[in-house]
């Protein structure tokens, strides 16, 4: 069907035309459009006329309803709308923290009592008291827990405690989702982790530290910081305890269903439903004083069908907001009528079905199909490319109906440009699914898992040798044209390709379980704190033995080896997993993965100081690396002997393999064989490992040239301890020279990582400084 004519004119009288003539084309007049769209005949007439140039989505569907257009009409209507509607608002920058406070609520209303006792919580801690008034009369760091019934407004709460705030706490405010209703809630420990990397503390710092020491960095910062953070949405006192601060000014405000009564110490707010008055005034916020104020009756009607309970208030008035034409009573009858014809969802004691039926009965088709298959995706929130391949739909129809979602209250934004349900909405989607879509659950399911393990393999092999740059696909939805777009992809969609993995591994797709673990492998040392390698290479190494291959079994056996100690810090459990690949790849005859084995079980043994069991162990390792003709491998290798034999006290033996290095990185057959990256990485973690030998043997010149030439590269990585340790070696070496004020200033470019470093290091800079400025420097003969 084409009735736009032949005008091409601005997006506005293009769309204006349209409407005109299917307006016409049905006989109807613009009073009968107005009556049975719900929308304002002076609203019509001044689209038709071109004069409303920027037609709402909601707007455009109740028309499209009042029209009663087939799917094909509805598309051509809204292809119009689109086209009158500016270019999309500039993306959200890529460092845009997940964890930054989204947005509150505009129209936020009510909760007056509540808010007054929030913030004399609030005012001594806000206050701009002097350091020398906190020193004489400290303050515990306030923290506040709102809780109440599903649908309550607690987050909405909490988000505007900490936006009226932020001025007083100038480090920022953000949110995390605790996901205490979860069948895996978050932990304290997983959010310790979440929140220093929102803090800028680098996942290579923390990697290499237990649980209790990131807990300690985490208070120390916390001591600092003056900010606020939300604990949203917690299920338990064991998830929030260690993270609430002993000193400082962190302003905590925890949300939950529960009243979490174990937590002391805390001020607590209780949310009910609203009042009479709070609820008129939600209704008046969104739909308009004018309107509201008409029909007193309706709308106390409309606040008692809801049960006074914001999310359903808020669903139900942003319906009615978009239907001008419609009066409160109408609304109030269909409310009535929608709570008897479905089903109830239930919020404890309160009834919200009716506000969500009728915003989803109302939705244009292809947008209720969306709201409900998007109840399948595993995750906690979503962008819009899951949400065109959860509904088989092109980018720019997703977007438009997700916008439709958003503008019926049906869904909620998230940082990062992404989207979310509430949790009584994401079970109503799921109702309306089982109810309308019958057995497409198994097909939407496997789209949705095909498409993030797919994009999770492209994302991941960026870091592994040998890929890089994939070739265009345009079914892959999202930019994947550097490592980090890669990056920031993998850690957004963390929840919904994991999901994805474990659906996998749990229907037995043993061959795909092992491929994306495979992908994963080179970039998981770029997310070591994330928390699910173990799981991840657990499942994978199961898959492999399903599947009866040694060879591959033995190279996930490797990875899990490598898991259980950088991730858990498990040694029993990484020795026994790089005992079994040694001995699988033995029996597979897979001479790389023997290597491999045998590197692990050198690391693993040189942790315990078993040194010559570590020498051992890397030297078979490089024999088989070299027989292999793996390069990549043998440089690995390499590295780890140059530091065990150092430690060893074989620094003659460490030079020679420190100069093998060398050489195999300069000889020109191996320049198209070692990649870039292994390159740098190689050269970079050779040449730390020959400073210790230098500065270990008194040969303070080359220490200081060696480490001179790697100077600020750990740190331009992230990795601020091993920067710390450099200049503090380098500190000393120049100490040994002579050079007081060089080795002054890289003192004090050790305690300039204060935040980043342990505490160890920075102890032994500011003595070693205090030492040197006084003229008295004594620094050690060894280091390491």
């Amino acid at each position: 069907m084409s009735t736009t004519g032949g005008g091409t004119d601005g997006g506005g009288t293009q769309f204006g035309r349209l409407l005109r003539e299917l307006r016409h084309s049905r006989r109807l007049t613009i009073e009968e459009l107005a009556e049975s769209s719900g929308i304002s005949g002076r609203a019509i007439g001044d689209m038709e006329r071109g004069r409303s140039l920027r037609p709402h989505r909601g707007t455009v569907t109740a028309l499209g309803q009042g029209l009663q257009l087939d799917d094909a009409g509805h598309a051509e209507l809204l292809a119009a709308a689109r086209a009158a509607r500016p270019g999309p608002s500039p993306a959200v920058p890529a460092a845009a923290s997940p964890y930054a406070l989204p947005r509150g609520a505009r129209d936020f209303v009510g909760r007056h009592r509540e808010l007054a006792h929030l913030r004399t919580v609030v005012a001594p801690a806000a206050a701009n008291r002097g350091a020398a008034e906190r020193a004489t009369h400290p303050l515990a760091p306030p923290v506040v827990v709102v809780c109440g019934a599903p649908g309550s407004g607690k987050t909405t709460l909490a988000i505007r405690l900490a936006e009226e705030s932020t001025s007083a706490f100038p480090d920022g405010a953000f949110l995390l989702d605790m996901q205490g209703l979860d069948d895996q809630p978050l932990s304290a420990e997983q959010a310790v982790v979440r929140l220093l990397d929102a803090w800028g503390v680098d996942d290579a710092d923390l990697a290499p530290h237990s649980a209790e020491e990131c807990l300690a960095r985490y208070r120390t910062i916390t001591s600092r910081l003056r900010a606020v953070l939300v604990l949203d949405n917690a299920g338990s006192e064991a998830q929030i305890r260690p993270l609430l601060p002993r000193e400082g000014r962190l302003l905590v405000v925890v949300t939950s269903r529960r009243t979490l009564a174990g937590l002391e110490g805390v001020q607590r707010a209780e949310l009910g439903a609203l009042d009479d008055k709070e609820s008129v005034s939600l209704l008046r916020a969104v739909v308009g004083a004018a309107r509201v104020d008409a029909e007193p009756e309706a709308a106390r009607s409309v606040t008692e069908l809801c049960g006074h309970l914001p999310l359903a208030l808020r669903v139900a008035a942003n319906w009615v907001a978009t239907r001008t034409n419609w009066s409160l009573q109408r609304l109030a009858d269909r409310l009535a009528d929608e709570d008897r014809r479905l089903d109830a969802l239930s919020a404890g004691d309160l009834r919200v079905n009716a506000a969500f039926s009728l915003s989803y009965s109302r939705l244009d088709p292809l947008a209720a199909r969306m709201f409900r298959l998007l109840s399948l995706v595993p995750g906690r929130d979503f962008g819009v490319p899951l949400a065109a391949v959860a509904a088989g739909v092109p980018l720019p129809d997703a977007e438009d109906q997700l916008e439709e979602l958003l503008e019926a209250g049906l869904l909620m934004t998230s940082p990062g440009d992404r989207y979310r349900f509430h949790d009584l909405l994401r079970l109503y989607a799921a109702a309306r699914h089982r109810a309308e879509d019958g057995t497409t659950s198994a097909a939407t399911r496997s789209r949705l898992r095909s498409w993030l393990l797919d994009t999770a393999v492209v994302a991941g092999r960026w870091y592994e040798p040998g890929f890089g740059t994939p070739p265009p696909d345009p079914g892959r939805l999202v930019a994947l044209d550097d490592r980090d777009q890669a990056l920031r992809w993998i850690k957004a969609e963390k929840d919904n390709w994991l999901s994805a993995f474990r659906e996998a591994a749990e229907n037995g797709e043993h061959a795909r379980v092992t491929e994306v673990a495979e992908a994963m492998h080179w970039f998981s040392d770029n997310w070591v704190s994330w928390g699910n390698w173990t799981e991840i290479y657990r499942r994978s190494a199961e898959a492999a033995a399903a599947l009866g291959d040694l060879a591959l079994e033995a190279t996930h056996r490797n990875y899990l080896a490598w898991a259980h100690w950088a991730c858990d810090h498990n040694h029993a459990a990484a020795v026994d997993a790089a005992t079994r690949a040694l001995g699988l790849a033995t029996d597979a005859a897979d001479v790389v993965q023997e290597a491999w084995a045998h590197v692990y079980l050198s690391w693993l043994r040189s942790a315990v100081d078993d040194l010559a069991s570590a020498a051992d162990h890397v030297s078979l390792a490089m024999e088989l690396f070299d027989r292999a003709d793996d390069i990549n491998g043998y440089l690995t290798a390499a590295n780890v002997t140059i530091r065990v034999l150092e430690r060893a006290g074989r620094t003659r033996e460490a030079l020679k393999t420190y100069q093998e290095v060398m050489d195999a990185l300069a000889s020109p057959g191996n320049r198209d064989r070692i990649s870039p990256s292994v390159r740098d990485v190689t050269t970079l973690v050779a040449t730390h490992n020959v400073a210790f030998i230098h500065f270990n043997r008194g040969r303070w010149d080359a220490a200081v040239e060696a480490l001179r030439s790697i100077r600020g590269q750990f740190d331009a990585r992230g990795l601020y301890e091993q920067a710390g340790r450099v200049h503090l070696m380098l500190a000393h070496a120049l100490a040994h020279l002579g050079k007081d004020s060089e080795a002054a200033a890289e003192y004090r470019a050790v305690l300039a990582l204060q935040d980043r470093i342990p505490a160890a290091v920075l102890e032994e800079a500011r003595t070693s400084l205090t030492a040197v400025v006084a003229g008295r420097p004594n620094p050690p003969t060894r280091f390491g």
